[in-house]
């Protein structure tokens, strides 16, 4: 097994410097025909997804989770969409970042150029494997897909199909590749293939991003977990607010940008609470609240509210459940995001015409350390889509080269290209 890993990453490197020469327009022509080969094989993809859906139930994976694992001829027609989007998008590589003379003669150019190999290890989100080896060909890099046991039959579908039409396209063999062994320990030895791979991305829980960090010999870009909150000012508009906490922890309850944690103000609580926990309570969410929270819920029909504990203020459910604290003001609450929250997404609602909410907004925007932090909107935006980037690769909770939704240019790092004529130095 080590060796055929090994082999791999040797194929994906030599696939790497071949690709690097491609034109924008023939590694958007291989997009295209990645597109119409994954609309044409969606049949068996679908087949291979229902064979791993079977066995995901009998294990008994939770629906969150099989909601992401689970693929259909819209889902697998979205995934060809996405490659054709970013087929359209500019071209990543070869932008002028710099140019000018130095004090010597000699012109300086600051260029963008691929990665490399980039390296994604992902769990139950077979989309993900369409998505990372659509964003690595646009942006000149070759990848190894590293799927999770759940997609295993899935994973191998779509990379199959997208290799080989990236590769009848006349993109070099070994562009695209996919670890599609069951066996666990082939994304240890993936991640200490040092001089092979020149950057590894993990898309997952807590568990597995953590276990990249700490084991890898490659340089990692974490995307991070995504404990969220959504802390509502004594100023909030009723109406916004339960909108706003509603579709940040409902929208889709697996996924990475769903509000966790609801903060609200003690001095509206009385107010704010009663419509945002009968809005919860209709979609089935249960409540983990403190003390004065749950003295507020136990008045809501329905509603599933339990004592929360310690460990809720730093839980990533990814299920209908939300922990709800009441806080003296903005000054706990920023307090208490950046303590407990992953850096990821925070959302604040307050009145922006009212001298207290728009001064909490500003204290809030400036002083949350996060990727991304809303004023009056939902968490559910952070995304490549949504920000205008295209097709991301996952959102960064790290500070290091690129922080937030990451695309196309995340994927590029620079090279400076030197004209002389003759100088030497002192």
């Amino acid at each position: 097994m080590e060796q055929e890993v090994i082999e791999l990453a040797k194929a994906a490197k030599a696939a790497s410097a071949a690709l690097a020469q491609t034109s924008a327009d023939e590694r958007n022509a291989a997009l295209g025909a990645m597109a119409a080969a994954l609309r044409a094989h969606s049949g068996a993809i679908v087949t291979a997804n229902r064979h791993d859906m079977e066995a995901a139930r009998r294990a008994g994976t939770k629906e969150s989770l099989l909601d992401r694992l689970m693929l259909d001829e819209g889902r697998v027609g979205t995934m060809a969409d996405a490659l054709e989007e970013l087929a359209a998008l500019p071209d990543p590589l070869g932008r002028v970042l710099k140019q000018e003379t130095l004090y010597n003669g000699i012109q300086l150019t600051q260029v963008s150029v691929p990665l490399g190999v980039v390296a994604v290890v992902y769990e139950a989100r077979p989309n993900v494997t369409a998505d990372a080896a659509g964003i690595c060909l646009k942006s000149g890099n070759s990848c190894i897909l590293r799927g999770g046991s759940l997609a295993l039959r899935s994973n191998r579908a779509i990379a199959d199909v997208l290799a080989a039409a990236a590769e009848g396209a006349g993109m070099p063999k070994g562009c695209i590749v996919a670890l599609t062994t069951a066996d666990r320990s082939a994304t240890d030895v993936l991640m200490g293939l040092h001089g092979l791979v020149d950057v590894l991305i993990p898309r997952g829980g807590a568990g597995l991003i953590r276990h990249c960090v700490e084991c890898a010999k490659v340089p990692v870009i974490e995307t991070g977990t995504g404990n969220c909150h959504v802390y509502l000012h004594a100023t909030a508009p009723t109406e916004m607010a339960a909108a706003i906490v509603e579709n940040a922890k409902c929208r889709r309850y697996g996924v990475c940008n769903a509000a966790e944690t609801l903060l609200v103000d003690r001095a509206a609580a009385p107010r704010l609470l009663p419509e945002v926990l009968a809005r919860l309570a209709a979609r089935g969410v249960a409540v983990h609240g403190d003390g004065e929270a749950l003295a507020i819920a136990a008045a809501t029909p329905g509603l599933i509210a339990v004592a929360a504990t310690d460990e809720d203020w730093e839980t990533e459910y990814l299920s209908p459940d939300i922990a709800v604290k009441v806080v003296a003001g903005p000054e706990e609450a920023i307090a208490h995001v950046n303590r407990y929250g992953t850096m990821h997404s925070e959302a604040i609602v307050a009145n922006p015409t009212d001298g207290a909410g728009a001064a909490a907004i500003e204290a809030f925007l400036n002083q949350v350390d996060a990727a991304a932090v809303y004023a009056n909107a939902s968490t559910a935006f952070t995304d490549g889509g949504q920000f205008g980037l295209g097709a991301e690769i996952g959102i960064s909770t790290q500070k290091t080269h690129v922080r937030g939704p990451f695309a196309l240019e995340g994927l590029t790092s620079t090279k400076y290209q030197l004209r002389g004529s003759g100088q030497v130095r002192a």
